[in-house]
């Protein structure tokens, strides 16, 4: 089974890309055959951004994901940019993208409406790109969050299509999103997704964020005027939660709900707290001594996209000869 995910070098990464995303690809990198997984900085240039802060962005991320517990030797990490197949196949799979599927892209319109300025092609072309990195590997699962899964459809979709035009030439992926921590909440306002965007930082917790920081967010998070710990559609505050310290301790929502029960929200925002920080200590401790060594990173990314572009290139190739788009075969 081969496995690809990409993952976006934008800001610091916090708990839900944690447990949403990375976690999936420490778990996956012995499973896939081989296992590929991408700092995304061509999607990070569809927005507003700062040149020398995405390089130093892509750093951060890869530095993390190896923190992490993801070991170069055992799986494909690289940054998309140094794989130029990616943009080649965007192209090739728009000829097959229909314009009415992308304009149904939730992602689009709720980044597009953010903009203050200009709202690129890019943000709108973007899951085109995306099924393209997809595709380019001949991924038979991806590992995502919640958020990705309109897009995943798109890129399954894509392939299905292309097939019926062209012949068998694309693998139709599947994906998985985690049955509990798919989509980690904001503690400050629970019925929006964690976001490195959040206007405000008090519902957000960082990966690198020092114990102190973690404590105050976690104990300081929104809850209800009741005091009973379980899961309801106007409990999301004590919800997000459960589900959080049900990933962290590798524990069932049910077996949390059953230890807290009559304790009150307290006792329960405390052992939240921490377990949050012993999660995340060891990252944050493996982060420091990896990201101070760029010219280290900077060489995984390369051999990692070495190693990813000779998948990509046969792919690519027999996309183009099944098109008829360059000399024959």
């Amino acid at each position: 089974m081969r496995i690809f995910s990409g993952i976006q070098p934008t800001g610091q990464k916090h708990l839900g890309n944690y447990i949403g995303a990375i976690r999936q690809y420490v778990e996956g990198q012995d499973k896939g055959d081989p296992a590929i997984y991408c700092v995304v900085d061509l999607h990070a240039i569809t927005v507003p951004y700062d040149p020398q802060r995405l390089r130093s962005n892509v750093y951060d991320t890869a530095a993390i994901l190896i923190a992490a517990g993801l070991d170069p030797s055992r799986c494909i990490l690289f940054r998309q940019s140094d794989v130029r197949e990616h943009t080649e196949l965007t192209w090739l799979l728009s000829s097959v993208t229909a314009h009415g599927d992308l304009n149904r892209m939730t992602q689009f319109k709720d980044k597009s409406a953010k903009q203050r300025e200009l709202v690129s092609a890019g943000l709108y072309f973007y899951p085109v790109l995306m099924a393209a990195d997809i595709l380019a590997y001949r991924a038979d699962m991806v590992p995502v969050g919640d958020d990705q899964r309109q897009h995943l459809e798109l890129a399954r979709d894509v392939a299905e299509r292309f097939n019926e035009r062209f012949g068998e030439v694309l693998t139709v992926p599947d994906f998985t999103i985690p049955e509990v921590g798919a989509r980690i909440m904001d503690l400050q306002d629970p019925t929006s997704k964690m976001s490195t965007t959040a206007a405000s930082d008090a519902g957000v917790v960082r990966v690198l964020d020092p114990p102190r920081t973690i404590e105050k967010r976690v104990k300081s998070a929104v809850t209800d005027s009741g005091a009973e710990v379980r899961r309801a559609p106007d409990k999301p505050g004590v919800t997000n939660l459960i589900e959080i310290l049900s990933v962290v301790r590798g524990s069932t929502p049910e077996e949390v709900e059953a230890e807290f029960d009559g304790q009150g929200y307290g006792t329960f925002k405390g052992a939240v707290a921490e377990a949050v920080v012993e999660y995340l200590a060891p990252v944050r401790e493996r982060y420091e001594a990896l990201r101070g060594d760029e010219a280290k990173l900077e060489q995984t990314l390369l051999d990692g996209a070495e190693r990813a572009r000779t998948i990509a290139a046969e792919v690519l190739a027999d996309v183009r000869d099944a098109m008829g788009v360059g000399p024959a075969a």
